[in-house]
């Protein structure tokens, strides 16, 4: 009877291990295509689920199954990472950019010119994918693909600083000779594993790191201070290695950005809903467009009372609206105090996730992310007790060349301009307009500075206007106060 007992624990354990040792195969492997040893492995596990009086026997069998197996998925692995290695061979460049970026304490000049080193690869289109901070400030870019000493010339398309990517091109026939592109896969799931190929510093040949996914879950971009889908991988990605893919079985899975600082080989990648997002962008426009924004702050009802006192009904779950931007769409269709639900049908919970994949959660900022530019999102939601079914036109933030790192510099009050200090908005506007300086300074709140140069300034607002389809850049009636000072100004010459 304790024979049989523990001949049955030890098939329970060889069950689990079974199971484990098959999920990387069911993926994407038939099992007449499965190797020898691991397919024997599950016949005698079959055999010994059927037959439990010849578990016993059967245990050693499996035991020696499950060590081949072992070695089976090593070489698998192995041969994964060597797979991931040849696809990169003919995609990855390494990019080499002469940048000259804005002194913000003297204003009035540049700061030196610098060179850095980064990773692309090879698209469809014959296009290069890198990220926008490998190519930010650029004056010049150059790229080389591997075993060539030759750089060819490439040319910035589309800057997309936001969510860190940028895409180049290159004229020259020659470059593109045996180059191939990659693919863009899915989001991998947990523990998947994948192969970071790029150019990081220490070396000048290509470099690949392994590593597995340990979460996915929307993360501050630190080049653009925005708040979006990110897969956290435990590989190591170092200064150079950005804008290198990262591939997992012959397609890309991400494309690699920036590390956690403090940490050991904490790296993130940027998942394939946003590179799409992107390039969908750029292939519809010509441009970047950038990412939607409802242009609400929302506050958690996880609180009984809070719930309670706003009419929630106890299996209603939803977010509390709690200040609305008055240049947004949802400023006339939304209210303060407004519960929302659902967004396009999906339930938010009352944390703000919404539920993704299997089992894992994410911020509902990510479906609201993921929306064309003008494109309707349906909500559902609750107001004084009563639910309501309401649409509204999603906008992207207005991004430019022109505010590129200004990001995290919203809801500040403005101070002084260029050393004034502002009464009220009609003044702040006449000391924009009348500024006869080369650059204009904002000091803000958290003595936080701006510093535009004046003409670059007036020449984009009209470029962010046209892209946004924004009548006008200010009121009816700081219009006219405009208008009236540069008549009085002509009368008094």
């Amino acid at each position: 009877m304790l024979r049989s007992l523990h001949s049955l624990r030890r098939l329970n354990a060889h069950r689990t291990i079974f199971s484990y040792h098959l999920q990387p195969f069911l993926r994407e492997s038939s099992p007449l295509f499965l190797p020898i040893p691991l397919y024997s492995f599950i016949c005698s596990a079959a055999t010994a689920v059927a037959a439990p009086e010849k578990a016993s026997a059967s245990c050693s069998a499996l035991s020696r199954h499950v060590l081949e197996a072992d070695d089976v998925l090593v070489r698998y692995q192995y041969a994964d990472a060597y797979a991931a290695i040849e696809l990169a061979l003919d995609s990855v460049v390494k990019v080499f950019t002469v940048s000259c970026s804005p002194n913000y304490f003297l204003p009035w000049q540049n700061k030196s010119q610098r060179e850095s080193t980064g990773s692309g690869f090879v698209i469809p289109g014959q296009k290069i994918l890198t990220n926008a901070h490998v190519v930010a400030d650029h004056t010049f870019v150059l790229v080389r693909k591997h075993g060539s000493p030759t750089k060819y010339k490439a040319e910035v398309q589309a800057v997309g600083h936001e969510c860190d990517l940028a895409l180049l091109t290159v004229d020259s026939e020659e470059f593109w000779e045996g180059m191939s592109f990659l693919d863009l896969g899915d989001i991998p799931f947990l523990q998947e594993a994948v192969a970071v190929v790029g150019y990081p510093q220490g070396g000048d040949n290509i470099s690949v790191t392994k590593g597995v996914v340990s979460r996915v879950e929307p993360t501050q971009y630190v080049h653009g201070a925005a708040q979006l889908m990110a897969i956290q991988i435990d590989a190591a990605i170092n200064p150079g290695n950005s804008g290198g893919p990262a591939i997992m079985g012959n397609k890309v899975a991400g494309v690699a950005f920036q590390n956690l600082s403090g940490a050991e080989n904490i790296g993130y990648i940027i998942p394939v809903p946003i590179i799409r997002h992107f390039l969908s962008g750029v292939e519809e426009n010509g441009r970047y467009v950038g990412f939607c924004s409802l242009g609400l702050s929302c506050q958690p009802t996880e609180n009984v009372q809070l719930r309670e006192h706003f009419h929630m009904h106890p299996e209603m779950t939803g977010v509390l609206v709690s200040k609305i931007n008055p240049l947004s769409d949802a400023f006339n269709v939304l209210e303060k105090d407004d519960i929302i639900i659902a967004f396009d049908g999906v339930p938010i919970a009352n944390d703000g996730t919404v539920a993704f994949r299997n089992r894992e959660r994410i911020t509902f900022d990510h479906l609201v992310s993921m929306k064309k530019p003008d494109e309707k999102a349906f909500l559902r939601v609750l107001r004084d007790g009563v639910v309501h079914e309401l649409s509204i036109s999603l906008r992207p933030v207005l991004m430019d060349d022109i505010n590129t790192g200004y990001e995290r510099l919203s809801e500040l009050q403005v101070k002084k301009v260029n050393g004034t200090e502002v009464d009220n908005l009609k003044h702040l506007c006449s000391l924009v307009e009348g500024c006869h300086e080369e650059n204009l300074r904002f000091d803000l709140d958290d003595e936080r500075v701006i510093v535009l140069n004046y003409r670059n300034a007036k020449l984009a607002t009209s470029r962010i206007l046209k892209r946004h389809r924004i009548p006008s850049a200010m009121s009816g009636d700081l219009i006219d106060e405009i208008i009236c000072s540069k008549a009085e100004v002509v009368c008094s010459s």
